[in-house]
């Protein structure tokens, strides 16, 4: 605990956002626009904004849509395949591209400085993946979100979309793609850039870079209090609502606010790490973002990718991921973060997890033992005829999985979770993949728990509805409310 004081005006705001990554940046643009007199401060312990796992080196950049990702159609139990993961993917990605092709159309956002168009394709071997992928295009084809599918086992056609993957493959193997055009590739840190700098010039709005959380608290009143440590100064600031949004910290600042609600999660990092190559001989005849199928037994983050990227307005080549480990919960953290976080209330949770995930003990275990030679011999899957030398490893972004106390015990969640005191007074987003391509529908969520009445109130619904047209209406099951929100976003993002 700490001596909170009573801070003046100027350190009182209407929202308290920490952290300056991809969710927070929404989340006060959101704020922003709907009432622009809110008096907002955003907290960011690097000297920038999108430097953590936004920054586009530390992410796939995938707008995530459902188009190529295999394990977001997983087979059931009863051997059926699951469409319900991917149609609810894709419209949250809609809903992301609603909301800036409105930015877009006020001027707010240039789409080129982070969003390029860009094929997605799921890529795959043999005869039982082929039946596999066979049945996916046949589910998801049928539907209006995914009715431009193509699907080819043809050699001719498949040299046609993925070039340099087909370079020295023999004309019997059995490979099998599906391709949707209407794909993307994101710089979320750009985007996360032209967010604050939307907003940074704003009188009711203030930004503190080099300036970390050390402690945050509730009164009886309800006003929450957050202790700041600064390059320049340390203050106390209050507010009536706080947002975590720092990525792999959010779990340390969540456990400090001492909610109930926090006291179910504890988490575990996984790194990552990618092959990087910028020969321009590579690059120039790539230009997909494909996908491939996770090994039996491999948890859903291992799935194998070969993506096109544009890094600071660079062209190159990223496969992986690759898994590392460190007890950081973020890249610029610290080495006793998940030490930290292990609390009497969490640590059956993450036993009873580790029990449960032998499989995935197993794949970071090889995943650390394994040399460049064997980075290079999994490419080779993609890419018979690479060049090691022309590929590079580097590390990426953080992770930090959660693990959930359930009434089953603890489980291994992969996805993310938004988690909101009783009083919604304190919301925190939590996990990782999809993450920041569904960052417009979370912050979403957020304000409907948080936010509550004023959510409801005219001004606020005219609003949403001016920055989200589709809203209210299911696109999922309306074809022409879809088609007619693609086509607005389509000519608004340049995706035509």
């Amino acid at each position: 605990m700490f001596n909170t004081g009573t801070p003046d005006s100027e350190n009182t705001y209407d929202a308290i956002l920490v952290g300056a990554g991809i969710m927070s940046s929404t989340l006060a643009v959101l704020l922003h626009e709907l009432e622009p007199d809110l008096r907002l401060l955003v907290v960011e312990k690097l000297s920038s904004a999108g430097l953590e796992s936004s920054c586009a080196k530390n992410n796939a950049g995938t707008g995530h849509a459902a188009n190529c990702e295999l394990n977001y159609t997983p087979i059931q139990e009863d051997g059926q395949l699951s469409t319900t993961k991917a149609f609810e993917i894709n419209k949250s990605f809609e809903q992301s591209l609603e909301f800036w092709a409105s930015l877009a159309e006020k001027g707010k956002l240039i789409p080129k400085t982070f969003l390029n168009k860009l094929p997605h394709i799921s890529l795959v071997f043999g005869d039982e993946d082929i039946s596999l992928l066979k049945k996916r295009f046949s589910k998801l084809s049928s539907h209006a979100a995914f009715a431009k599918m193509e699907f080819t086992m043809d050699h001719c056609e498949l040299q046609d979309w993925i070039p340099l993957i087909m370079d020295g493959r023999k004309q019997s193997e059995k490979i099998a793609a599906t391709r949707i055009k209407r794909g993307t590739d994101i710089d979320f840190g750009n985007l996360t850039r032209s967010y604050i700098n939307q907003i940074e010039g704003a009188k009711s709005i203030d930004i503190n870079y080099s300036t970390n959380v050390e402690n945050l608290q509730q009164d009886s009143e309800g006003d929450w209090y957050l202790s700041l440590e600064g390059a320049k100064k340390n203050r106390i600031v209050r507010s009536k609502f706080v947002f975590l949004g720092a990525g792999g910290g959010a779990l340390s600042l969540l456990q400090k606010s001492r909610i109930p609600e926090g006291l179910l999660y504890a988490g575990f990092p996984v790194s990552g790490k990618w092959l990087i190559c910028d020969e321009e001989k590579s690059t120039k005849t790539h230009n997909a973002k494909v996908y491939g199928k996770a090994a039996v037994g491999a948890p859903p983050m291992s799935v194998p990718h070969l993506d096109t990227r544009w890094i600071d307005k660079k062209k190159s080549l990223l496969f992986g991921p690759f898994a590392g480990f460190s007890s950081n919960f973020l890249k610029y953290g610290s080495k006793l973060d998940l030490f930290r976080s292990i609390k009497t209330t969490n640590l059956f949770s993450m036993l009873q997890a580790g029990l449960d995930n032998i499989d995935l003990g197993k794949y970071l275990l090889n995943q650390l033992i394994q040399t460049n030679e064997d980075r290079i011999n999994t490419l080779k899957r993609f890419l018979p005829q690479v060049s090691p030398n022309d590929w590079k490893l580097s590390t990426a972004g953080q992770r930090v999985q959660i693990i959930k106390q359930t009434s089953k015990g603890g489980v291994l969640k992969m996805g993310t979770e938004v988690v909101t005191s009783s009083d919604g007074s304190l919301a925190a987003l939590l996990g990782a993949s999809p993450g920041a391509s569904t960052a417009v529908t979370i912050m979403i969520e957020v304000l409907n728990r948080c936010w509550k009445e004023k959510m409801k109130s005219s001004k606020w619904k005219n609003k949403m509805l001016e920055l989200f047209p589709s809203i209210g209406t299911d696109i999922n099951s309306d074809q022409e409310a879809l088609l007619a929100i693609r086509k607005r976003n389509d000519f608004l993002l340049k995706l035509i």
